[in-house]
């Protein structure tokens, strides 16, 4: 009737959804075909042929797509969780051991060095060069230069060593006193494996076959001014040449750049380090006026290199008594680390870019 609306009538099945029902039967069937495990028994178990099968299908569309194989080795971030849960469980268990030093290998793996490298890797950005000049098992001396007011320089050291050597080496650093003094910086310098700085504890560590690291520059390049940045100041008496030549163990000169910017020293208040027993006290550029963010380090470019070793094996056993060959070996090693510095240095464009 004129007026009247008609009803619209809607199809249940229309020709669309018959040719989307045509295309998932067509691909069942497909599947089906290349992978004849899918119209088995649930219950039953796929062949390790099929399943590989499957898995090289699945790569192969990926690499059409340009995503790529899936990596199977775990990423970092797998590794640092599964270090640490490895860590507690061992904790809880009582299944780990320290040497006579306190060094626990375990504790640096999964609580020490994972908080260094974030400052080695995106603060500093640390280049290495010449890691293979070091040993790759037995004894060995690393001599470094020392500097930037607090010692990170032996921080980055020990992370470099650790996470470049092909043996993945843990080094023994030879630290001042006041370190192991500390309420909580020492324990935990001691279960690093550090220890103090004296020719016994060194002839121990050497003698026992650790990769073993000093300063010899100690406080005095530690605290100098930033006008005296790289020069070299005295290397002590020897001690550390005397321990070498004792054990046969090769030095190794160690050259470190960017150490000297992280708090750039402009002075030095004396009676007020004397007054808190320190060795110095220092003023730099945001210390102490901006309070605790003066602690932060400037984030200079880094390089770490590690130069030809001196080998001690063929000095008799008095030379290590001997003050005129100690002296010598110990000015060579301080010219070469001199030396160096001056390269790298010549070849820097910027502190903070390198």
């Amino acid at each position: 009737m004129p007026g009247e609306s008609k009803a619209k009538v809607i199809p249940l099945h229309s020709n669309t959804s018959r040719v989307a029902a045509a295309r998932r039967a067509a691909q069942r069937a497909e599947a089906a075909r290349r992978h004849p495990s899918l119209l088995s028994d649930p219950g039953t178990r796929a062949s390790a042929e099929e399943i590989a099968a499957v898995v090289r299908e699945i790569d192969s569309r990926r690499g059409a797509s340009g995503m790529g194989p899936i990596d199977e080795a775990p990423n970092e971030l797998a590794q640092r969780i599964s270090a640490v849960a490895d860590y507690v469980t061992k904790r809880f268990t009582g299944d780990y051991s320290v040497d006579e030093f306190g060094f626990d290998p375990m504790f640096n793996d999964a609580v020490v060095m994972p908080l260094l490298r974030v400052f080695f890797k995106n603060w500093f950005r640390v280049e290495v060069s010449g890691i293979e000049n070091l040993p790759k098992k037995g004894a060995g001396l690393v001599v470094a230069n020392h500097a930037g007011t607090l010692p990170i320089d032996g921080m980055m050291l020990s992370v470099a060593v650790h996470d470049h050597h092909p043996a993945n080496r843990d080094v023994r650093l030879l630290a001042a006193d006041m370190v192991f003094d500390m309420p909580v910086l020492g324990p935990i310098a001691r279960k690093a494996g550090h220890t103090m700085a004296c020719t016994t504890d060194a002839h121990r560590l050497l003698a026992g076959g650790e990769l073993t690291a000093v300063f010899p520059e100690g406080y005095k390049g530690l605290g100098k001014p930033f006008r005296d940045r790289y020069k070299l100041q005295r290397f002590g008496r020897g001690g550390f040449v005397s321990a070498a030549l004792r054990t046969k163990a090769p030095i190794i000169p160690c050259s470190i750049v960017g150490s000297e910017e992280i708090y750039p020293m402009i002075a030095d208040v004396k009676l007020l380090a004397r007054v808190l027993g320190l060795p110095y006290f220092p003023i730099t550029p945001l210390f102490p006026l901006a309070g605790p963010a003066g602690l932060i380090p400037l984030p200079s470019k880094w390089h770490i290199a590690f130069g030809k070793p001196i080998e001690t094996a063929s000095y008799d056993e008095a030379a290590a008594d001997d003050p005129m060959i100690t002296f010598d070996l110990t000015d060579q090693v301080r010219e070469t680390i001199q030396q160096t510095l001056y390269q790298l240095l010549t070849k820097r464009r910027n502190m903070f870019f390198g």
